[in-house]
């Protein structure tokens, strides 16, 4: 290690490193939380004035991060902040701040944006960490220039830079920051050290790769894997409908193979901050540098944004199969959020679905027991599931398979059901459909 990352080492290992963690969603919360209770001092600096009213009151808004491990954290030091002078003289800056697509191409405005705060704050022998999701040369080409703009100082030489993709799993209860795999990288060796010093701190393991550029790729590998194969079996779920063809037993059955295979499932489509998104970046990352298109991708763009549209055709033939038209009926929809156990709707399939039903002239209302208030179309109810509720629906469509929901009320007190999760598996009712 040369003289530049040696004092930030020593710092490092005292605990007496000052971090300011920017942007204070579901990534740099916890962020902020683990570095905090590594013993840092923390700065989490969060533009947002309800979030940062929260985040004051001791109130969390992440369901991976609990009320008490917020206040034990406000008790410790860690200061929320919309103060751009408090991120001066900080040690480590992480940046975890959005990457959203605008009109189909990625948006590095809030990275960007990011940049310009800490490279004004920015001081020799300091660490940069950018976690945010995006293509690959974004922290060497994007990020180290900027900060080299504002600062006057250069990343490897005067500065260390990194780069370590999120891999946040909202609702997991068996993995979370701490006991998943982190992948660490830098613009050099001191960088990558440096890096590791500080995620080693509170995470159980590292894997450190070379270069940044493999590391913003693996974060996209990651994602267009499982975007590919989600979009592979929802195209296999619609043609196996046709064929009469239970989808779900073909795949559980190739899913005992113990080599070669494995296993996933179709669903309403896909949501949340990464597989909506990162695939995107790639395919659009290829593009614009190799004149190429990723046709995996945009295939799988294609079958994915096509499954809410699906869904709604499904349940229209499902009640014409009962003499009833889709304008007019009643429809209850469980689950608002991408996945189940978070109340996370992001990119949501259920948005478009209901969307959907709506446009068809059907009444709807929405039942979710983790999504909050949420900009829904007027006309959709907020209902709590209960046995009333699924009386007055003709139907009642699965989305978010949530553990919290009541399965033997639903198939008990429902005319009909569409299930898009398979989770009423062997409900051994005829009026329940699957997917």
């Amino acid at each position: 290690m040369s003289d530049l990352g040696r004092p930030l080492l020593h710092r490092l290992a005292a605990r007496t490193a000052r971090v300011c963690v920017l942007g204070q969603g579901y990534v740099g919360l916890a962020v902020a939380m683990r570095a905090s209770e590594a013993g840092f001092p923390v700065v989490g600096y969060e533009p947002d004035p309800v979030r940062l009213d929260a985040l004051r009151a001791g109130s969390s808004y992440v369901e991976d991060v609990s009320h008490d491990a917020l206040r034990e954290a406000l008790v410790r030091g860690y200061r929320p902040t919309a103060d751009l002078s408090e991120v001066a003289g900080f040690d480590v800056a992480v940046i975890s701040v959005p990457t959203p697509l605008t009109e189909g191409a990625p948006d590095l405005s809030y990275i960007e944006d990011a940049a310009e705060m800490v490279g004004a704050s920015l001081s020799e022998g300091a660490l940069v960490i950018l976690e945010s999701t995006t293509y690959p040369g974004t922290t060497e080409e994007v990020v180290g220039p900027i900060l080299e703009k504002v600062s006057g100082l250069r990343p490897g030489d005067d500065f260390l830079l990194g780069y370590s993709p999120e891999r946040i799993d909202p609702g997991n209860s068996h993995f979370g920051l701490g006991t998943t795999p982190k992948i660490v990288s830098g613009v050099n060796a001191e960088s990558l050290v440096a890096v590791e010093a500080f995620f080693g701190s509170f995470v159980d393991c590292l894997v450190p790769v070379a270069r940044p550029a493999e590391a913003e790729l693996a974060k996209l590998v990651e994602n267009t894997f499982r975007h590919v194969n989600i979009a592979l079996v929802n195209e296999l779920a619609m043609f196996a409908a046709d064929l009469e063809v239970d989808v779900w037993a073909a795949i559980d059955a190739a899913a005992t193979k113990p080599f070669g295979f494995m296993p996933f499932h179709p669903g309403p489509g896909v949501g949340g901050h990464c597989l909506p998104i990162d695939p995107s970046y790639l395919s659009w990352r290829v593009r614009r540098r190799l004149g190429e298109t990723f046709r995996f991708v945009e295939l799988a763009n294609e079958i994915n944004a096509r499954m809410p549209v699906y869904i709604v055709r499904r349940v229209q033939e499902s009640l014409n199969r009962e003499g009833l038209a889709l304008k007019g009926s009643r429809i209850l929809v469980l689950g608002l959020s991408y996945k189940p156990r978070t109340g996370d709707a992001r990119q949501s399939p259920s948005i478009p679905i209901i969307e959907g039903l709506l446009k068809q002239g059907a009444e709807v209302a929405a039942a979710d027991p983790h999504v909050g208030p949420l900009e829904l179309d007027a006309a959709i109810q907020r209902v709590e599931l209960d046995a009333a509720v699924l009386r007055w629906a003709d139907l009642v469509l699965l989305v978010t398979d949530h553990p919290e929901f009541d399965y033997e009320l639903v198939v008990r007190e429902a005319r009909r059901v569409f299930d898009t999760r398979n989770r009423l598996e062997g409900a051994g009712a005829s009026h329940v459909e699957r997917l």
